[in-house]
């Protein structure tokens, strides 16, 4: 019962860490244009994921796939950021949270790995009910006023979607290492923002400690902390168990953004994020039954060395990314970052 309770303490901080890493992308970016956010979060990642890979000895070496794959999926996985940092720049941390949740729904929409036929209705119902809810929190600041950020993280979630669509595709039948992975795609980013961002990286040089802390939160906790933790985590308790506690995330964005970030919701807001979060619980479970059955809801363990795995990213053997990185093995799309 004590491992459990730890198991599922884990869990929760994955999806706190997670929840608040939009106000975290909102801060810095207060203090540093956007780009220089992105380079200087996947710069830090790198050096992290590359130390890591370094640390483990023999198996240090990288897989052709392993580099094909990562090499593609570090470009989806710039273009994700790219449209969340921007979308959190110009939007409420709490609305960027919420909105970003309609992966969830929008995944299985795009991904035919997993098998199982077509979706049921009641999950497009769900799906629905989050559309619905999306409205209400874009007009909560008024009817004529849907502000760009809101817009920039509805299409942060359709690309999301189709990134871990992409995972699942590449990694099926393959054996594909969560840190390995993870260092490739973080490398390609850095290269990919190195150039936008050379102009202000004077202003990175002379950012407030402060900053800097933000952005070592982002790229240490965010992302690589929360990859590490919820590969542990998932490995040890049911997809079910493990879905339940991350999909809290935008529970916690909204938590994190109103508590510390004085942000707040308005009724059509708050009616919103209310059918936002019941519409993605409701939506996932289903897709769940469908997918795995009842007689299956195990977790999905991934065959990489231990302890890794799971951000949000993927399917079979690798997981899914998201805004911070981890991710989950398909058959249960369990919510993940990048």
């Amino acid at each position: 019962m004590r491992d459990a309770r730890r198991t599922d303490l884990v869990l929760l901080l994955v999806a706190i860490v997670w929840g608040s890493s939009y106000l975290s992308a909102k801060t810095a970016t207060a203090a540093l244009p956007v780009l220089v956010v992105l380079f200087a979060r996947y710069a830090i990642s790198a050096i992290a994921c590359l130390a890591l890979v370094a640390s483990r000895g023999a198996s240090r070496r990288w897989t052709p796939h392993e580099l094909r794959v990562g090499a593609l999926l570090g470009v989806t996985q710039a273009a994700v950021l790219v449209l969340e940092t921007y979308g959190v720049a110009h939007t409420s941390a709490a609305n960027a949270g919420l909105v970003i949740s309609l992966t969830i729904v929008l995944t299985p929409l795009l991904d035919r790995t997993g098998g199982g036929g077509r979706l049921p209705l009641t999950f497009f119902a769900a799906a629905g009910l989050c559309v619905l809810a999306v409205g209400f929190l874009l007009s909560g600041t008024g009817l004529h006023t849907v502000r760009t950020g809101d817009l920039l993280m509805l299409a942060a979630a359709a690309v999301r979607a189709g990134h871990v669509a992409l995972v699942g595709r590449l990694s099926v039948g393959r054996t594909l290492r969560p840190l390995h992975l993870t260092a490739v795609q973080t490398l390609v980013g850095s290269v990919l923002f190195l150039a936008p961002a050379t102009a202000d990286l004077g202003t990175l040089a002379h950012s407030t400690a402060s900053t800097w802390a933000q952005l070592a939160y982002l790229a240490l906790f965010c992302s690589l902390f929360a990859f590490l933790a919820q590969t542990w985590a998932v490995q040890r308790t049911s997809a079910s168990r493990a879905s339940l506690l991350l999909g809290t995330e935008p529970i916690w964005a909204a938590v994190v953004g109103i508590g510390l970030g004085g942000e707040r919701l308005t009724g059509l807001s708050a009616l919103g994020a209310t059918l936002m979060v019941a519409g993605t619980y409701w939506g996932q479970a289903i897709e769940r039954a469908h997918r795995t059955g009842p007689e299956r809801d195990t977790a999905v363990l991934m065959t990489a060395d231990p302890p890794h795995d799971a951000h949000h990213s993927g399917a079979a053997a690798e997981p899914v990314h998201s805004q911070n990185g981890p991710p989950v093995a398909p058959p249960v799309h369990t919510p993940t970052r990048t």
